[in-house]
């Protein structure tokens, strides 16, 4: 047995997760290799390797010649028989090679061949180690600064996040951890690049795949995600149980889980609504927390018509026309949101359209002012105890 390769062979594949059969393919290869450069060609050279024991033999077959033109690939009878009495002419000979008398230039080429399959199979390994981890999350550990662009250690490997995939205003200490998400996993003859991103939307979608259990087994799904990294998110949400309530579920015990998720963001707002397959109905939702009127939805065009309060146009829209843009991404519809005047003015709300909802809220009034004329004609009246005054007994008197 041959314990010192073996035991190479064993370190390898332990901190290297290089399997055997692959070093001990390219150790027949470096032998062939080596058997080319110390006797001009390798066509007749035969190698035996007990892949258990890593004990080798290396055999050149020569013909058995009466007289001898190419040394490599013929031998003498008379040599012939000095090895196997049992020879003749026109016969193959296995002459043992020993790889000891292989010159230097030989022995070399042979190393550096296994040193190179050596970081081959390292770069392989590290690439599908990372290839399975692609559109995943990973925690990588701040290196340092490379102009504006910074270095991670993702453990076996080391990414770049470029400027592009920073979020504005975010700062890195070297040595900090933080999550990434894994855009693209490319093979090169450096190793593999890794792409990694802090503003990609499904970054957000990941994370709440790891503090949220719902979302981890399918009873919760992630049906849209629009984000403006750094500042806010929106995420539409649906269960698929009725009996679990997607935003709670989201939200956590006092907002446990989705503050874990800001938190990561470092304070990014996130607003979490319910999806419904009623374009107006997931419009109105995709608009909170402003206040919405009426939704006219055109599903074959992706256009909506939205009109607000004259108050809450302003908060539909949003700074800088963000709350009404991430609604329009998370729907996908083209949103145009107007106010009750501007409505009214368009000719999209009658005219005499104030006068309906001020009437409408002094019938409200109205109404509750005959409830209370008319209790009072039955005889109604509150006996408050004076041990708990928050209850209350109704008590009908005869007449």
């Amino acid at each position: 047995m041959n314990t010192e390769l073996l035991e190479a062979l064993t370190i390898l594949e332990e901190e290297k997760n290089i399997s055997k059969d692959t070093m001990m393919d390219a150790i027949e290869n470096s032998l062939i290799s080596a058997c080319k450069n110390h006797f001009g060609t390798s066509d007749n050279i035969k190698i035996i390797m007990n892949r258990e024991t890593c004990d080798y033999s290396v055999y050149a077959e020569k013909e058995v010649v009466e007289e001898v033109f190419d040394p490599a690939i013929e031998i003498s009878l008379e040599d012939a028989e000095k090895l196997d009495s049992s020879l003749h002419i026109g016969d193959i000979a296995q002459i043992p090679v020993e790889s000891k008398s292989f010159g230097r230039i030989a022995t070399q080429n042979a190393k550096n061949l296994i040193l190179q399959k050596i970081r081959e199979e390292e770069r392989k390994v590290v690439f599908d180690q990372y290839f399975a981890k692609e559109k995943d999350i990973v925690t990588g550990i701040v290196q340092r600064y490379v102009g504006k662009n910074i270095s991670i250690n993702l453990g076996k490997a080391d990414a770049m996040l470029t400027e592009n995939e920073q979020v504005k205003g975010e700062k890195f200490e070297p040595t900090e951890r933080i999550k990434l998400y894994i855009v693209e996993v490319k093979n090169t003859t450096k190793g593999p690049k890794i792409l990694v991103s802090r503003t990609h939307p499904e970054l957000v979608k990941r994370l709440f795949e790891a503090e949220v259990a719902e979302v981890k087994d399918g009873t919760v799904e992630i049906k849209s995600i629009a984000r403006e990294a750094g500042s806010r998110t929106k995420m539409a949400v649906w269960s698929n149980d009725e009996n679990v309530d997607p935003v709670g579920a989201c939200v956590g015990m006092n907002g446990a889980r989705v503050n874990a998720v800001v938190n990561e963001l470092r304070g990014e707002k996130i607003d979490i609504i319910n999806w419904s397959d009623n374009p107006a109905l997931l419009i109105e939702n995709a608009l909170s927390p402003a206040k919405v009127i009426s939704v006219m939805a055109d599903p074959d065009e992706k256009t909506a018509s939205v009109i607000v309060p004259d108050y809450q146009l302003s908060l539909a829209i949003g700074k800088e026309g963000q709350n009404a843009r991430l609604a329009a991404r998370l729907t996908g519809y083209k949103i145009d949101i107007k106010s009750e005047t501007q409505a009214i003015e368009s000719g999209e709300l009658p005219e005499d359209y104030m006068d309906q909802m001020n009437n409408m809220e002094e019938d409200e009034e109205g109404y509750v002012g005959e409830y209370e004329t008319d209790a009072e004609d039955a005889g109604a009246q509150y006996d408050n105890t004076e041990d708990d005054v928050e209850e209350f007994e109704f008590v009908e008197t005869e007449e």
